[in-house]
């Protein structure tokens, strides 16, 4: 609807009232009404679960339209980055967020930080969806309320034409309010455990929810050892249970992301249930680590499995684990990602050790040839030491190549010392389009960082530390933040602002009219950053 045809909205039940709601102005409500678009958490998870799939489908048409995000861990952080995109580049389109249990175990539980290892309290997940989206509406509601400021000093200049391009841009107003990747991790606890966490976190306004194939109670951090993966048809039941949270909630075409850890992962808490030879379960039990039993004597308490026509004991550490055989990563991967794609999932996620378009691209090309349009969210993860793994891979291929290597230590890559040789540059460059690069050659439809915002905060407040508790003092602060903030436009210098000062004084307009005692008057001293 337009501008002008929410306001004739909003007029006419205060027009039935035949006087009584005179005190009512409509233009008014027209304005908040746009201000609070997202009704609900069920809104935003329809309206941009439209959006990713639109992304989808163009990544499918071109490989160069693929997605990004960066895992936010506050609303506020979630909305500064947003309004940021805006400013630099006029759109949200193809940007979103994501939702990290690692920053939540880390950052948001009451028991303190922990580590990602599905400790923190369930209730936090959806909590800190709710808070996202809180702040990017409030995003939303600062950002067309000083529109409206400015189509009233229009107005009241008598200059017709802005009046006209500020209520275009009012028409067309494009939301703060993005898709958000939501990490369930893996489902903690049963598959019943996990349809009633979905449902609440796509109540709060999730229409993507990320899943791995772990033990939801020996659940580790994708980057850490000791990482324990389900047969297929437990992790199937999961993925079935977040899709029935879906539709049971009118969310027909909610995205399920799911995540495989077997990469990583060289143990399962149990043998798969098989009924016959070659079927799902006996897939699973084929990467077992097994050896032949030649004394049934030696049986104690052992665990046997028939393999072409043989008895083999898989085996099974103290923790009482069995082992999958050396190597066989790459292979569980891939069909771990064949599988949850002919069983509803939407898009995959394979968890790696390094970030190599190669290792990634190897796997992709054979999923690819049972599922042609299989897709990819891929974590560009601050576990990989960047520097390192690019200068490694440069070296590797140099040497390849038959190129002298000899001024270069290649365990030592990391040092200052190579930072401006060839080879760096080299790398670094490698670094700057291994988005673009991946997405075009293994799938990839969306690059994200998991934990971005943690350590950005952690560098800028050692920054800070550093500078106004030694010599610099206050200078530290007003040099390295409050002047940049004012050069480079950061929306949050009026903190005033920021926080919803204008939007109550508005507020108060609309209720009190000009007895409203506003804040916003000649005397605050946020007027001193009008400059």
């Amino acid at each position: 609807m337009t501008y002008q045809d929410e306001i004739a909205r909003a007029n006419a039940p205060i027009a039935a009232q035949n006087g009584r709601w005179d005190g009512i102005d409509a233009e008014s409500v027209a304005r908040m009404r746009l201000q609070n678009r997202f009704r609900t958490g069920l809104d935003i998870a329809k309206y941009t679960a439209g959006i990713m799939r639109r992304d989808m489908a163009a990544y499918d048409a071109d490989p160069a339209a693929y997605t990004q995000s960066l895992g936010c861990w506050h609303g506020f952080i979630g909305q500064q980055k947003l309004i940021a995109i805006k400013k630099h580049f006029g759109t949200t389109r193809g940007k979103y967020l994501y939702l990290s249990g690692w920053m939540i175990a880390a950052l948001r539980s009451d028991f303190g930080p922990l580590p990602d290892q599905s400790m923190h309290e369930k209730t936090s997940v959806p909590a800190l969806i709710e808070e996202l989206y809180t702040f990017l509406k409030q995003a939303d509601a600062r950002e067309l309320g000083m529109m409206f400021r400015e189509l009233d000093a229009a107005r009241e200049a008598g200059n017709e034409v802005e009046a006209a391009r500020i209520q275009n841009a009012i028409d067309n107003y494009e939301t703060h309010v993005v898709p958000i990747i939501a990490d369930i991790d893996a489902g903690f606890g049963n598959a019943e455990a996990t349809y009633l966490l979905a449902k609440k976190m796509i109540e709060a306004g999730a229409c993507a929810l990320q899943i791995e194939n772990q033990v939801s109670d020996e659940k580790q951090c994708g980057h850490q050892d000791g990482k324990v993966t389900v047969p297929h048809e437990d992790f199937l039941a999961k993925v079935r249970a977040c899709r029935y949270a879906f539709l049971e909630l009118g969310i027909d075409d909610g995205i399920i992301v799911t995540r495989t850890d077997s990469l990583g992962a060289g143990l399962t808490k149990q043998i798969a249930f098989s009924k016959e030879p070659g079927d799902l379960g006996d897939q699973y039990n084929a990467f077992l680590d097994c050896e032949a039993v030649t004394d049934p004597a030696s049986l104690r308490g052992d665990v046997v499995i028939e393999r072409d026509g043989k008895l083999m004991r898989p085996k099974r550490l103290p923790s009482n684990l069995f082992q999958f055989r050396e190597g066989s990563g790459a292979d569980r991967c891939v069909l771990d990602c064949i599988t949850s794609l002919q069983h509803g999932a939407d898009l995959l996620w394979i968890e790696t050790e390094k970030p190599h378009i190669e290792q990634i691209a190897a796997m992709v090309d054979r999923i690819r040839e049972v599922i042609p349009d299989a897709k990819l969210v891929y974590n560009n993860s601050p576990s990989f030491n960047w520097t390192l793994n690019f200068r490694q891979q440069v070296f590797d291929r140099w040497l390849e190549e038959g190129r002298d290597v000899s001024g270069y230590d290649r365990a030592k890559l990391m040092s200052v010392d190579y930072d401006g040789t060839e080879l760096a540059a080299e790398a670094d460059e490698k670094i700057r389009t291994f988005q673009r690069d991946a997405s075009a050659r293994a799938g990839i439809f969306h690059h994200l960082i998991t934990l971005p915002t943690y350590h950005t905060a952690a560098l800028s407040t050692d920054n800070l530390a550093r500078e106004y508790f030694g010599e610099a003092g206050m200078l530290g602060y007003v040099r390295n933040v409050q002047r940049q903030e004012i050069r480079q436009g950061i929306a949050c210098v009026k903190h005033q602002n920021m926080s919803g000062s204008d939007i109550g004084d508005d507020h108060k307009e609309y209720f009190a009219g000009e007895a409203a005692l506003k804040a916003g008057g000649v005397h605050n001293t946020m007027n001193q950053f009008a400059a």
